[in-house]
């Protein structure tokens, strides 16, 4: 079927010119809907755009969600970590001092007994340090690899740090078992360690101990922590008390009176052995107290620093 055509006039008054236009009906009309459509169409095009674009949104919000709870976790991580080294840190400040007479006595130790003591190698802190500024710069092109060179570097610390508590309880027990008070109270020195006369053949001779005058039934005190080896009479030294407090150390109490431990038995510094006595190779009442490292014997005046205390 033929589309039908219509002819519009156009007449000028004035002039009495005639114009005809004649036009296809269904052009026209899809023209005229064209018009009226576009409006639409933009409109349905701005919709689906923003809906889109609030996909996107929605899309980079989870992102940043996840990745803010892992920075979180992260965080957290860490911050259990620093408080861990922060404990470590204060723990080895209060453990690591020591009574400054105690120290004093312990460096006179032979390199043998401390080289036993230092076990481990040390904790190289400077070493910890250096290496910050040449790891961290590669480490901040992302916050990720930030937090796990962190986590790395906290971690090696906290792995030395552990190390160095353990080199501060080895010292801690060098400590314990260093003698350092004297082995009894209200004396007078009557025999010193090294050559002298000796009081029976007044021939010289060397004397292995100190010889410490007191009041026969006067305690006799442990001079460091450790274990009693022998307590029994044993020949010049009379009743006799040995106690190893180990590290190679040992001490050895002579021509006591009587016993208050028994072999086996662990004792502290300050606590009581027995008491002063004149059994034995002996002139009087007297306690003979010798130090012993790896079984050598040590003038014991290098190491008595403090007073006997009574546990």
């Amino acid at each position: 079927m033929r589309a039908r055509r219509y002819t519009i006039l156009i007449a000028d008054r004035s002039s009495g010119v005639v114009r005809r236009v004649t036009i296809s009906l269904r052009p026209a009309l899809t023209l005229v809907a064209s018009v009226l459509m576009l409006p639409v169409l933009i409109g349905l095009g701005a919709k689906w755009s923003a809906r889109a674009e609030i996909e996107d949104v929605r899309g980079s919000n989870t992102i940043l969600q996840e990745e803010n709870g892992s920075y979180r976790a992260a965080t957290g991580a860490l911050t259990a970590q620093i408080q861990s080294l922060e404990g470590v840190i204060e723990e080895l400040g209060a453990r690591a001092t020591l009574d400054p007479a105690q120290s004093r006595a312990m460096q006179k130790l032979p390199a043998i007994v401390k080289a036993r003591a230092a076990g481990g190698s040390q904790t190289n802190t400077a070493a910890i340090a250096s290496a910050l500024p040449s790891v961290l710069p590669t480490a901040l092109t992302s916050p990720e690899d930030t937090f796990g060179v962190l986590r790395d570097l906290l971690g090696g610390l906290e792995s030395r740090l552990r190390s160095m508590r353990t080199q501060v309880e080895r010292t801690e027990k060098l400590a314990a078992a260093t003698p350092s008070i004297w082995p009894t109270n209200n004396f007078w020195l009557s025999g010193y360690f090294g050559t002298r006369s000796d009081p029976f053949s007044h021939e010289q001779g060397f004397h292995s101990g100190l010889d410490l005058s007191a009041d026969k039934g006067q305690a006799v005190f442990a001079t460091a922590d450790g274990k009693v080896e022998l307590a029994a009479y044993s020949g010049d030294y009379g009743n006799l008390i040995v106690v190893q407090h180990g590290f190679g150390l040992a001490t050895r109490y002579g021509h006591l009176s009587a016993f208050a431990v028994k072999p086996g038995q662990s004792v502290r510094r300050g606590q009581v052995l027995g008491y002063v006595g004149a059994t034995g190779r002996a002139t009087g009442a007297h306690l003979h107290y010798e130090i012993l490292a790896n079984g050598k014997l040590l003038n014991p005046l290098d190491y008595l620093t403090r007073p006997a205390t009574q546990r």
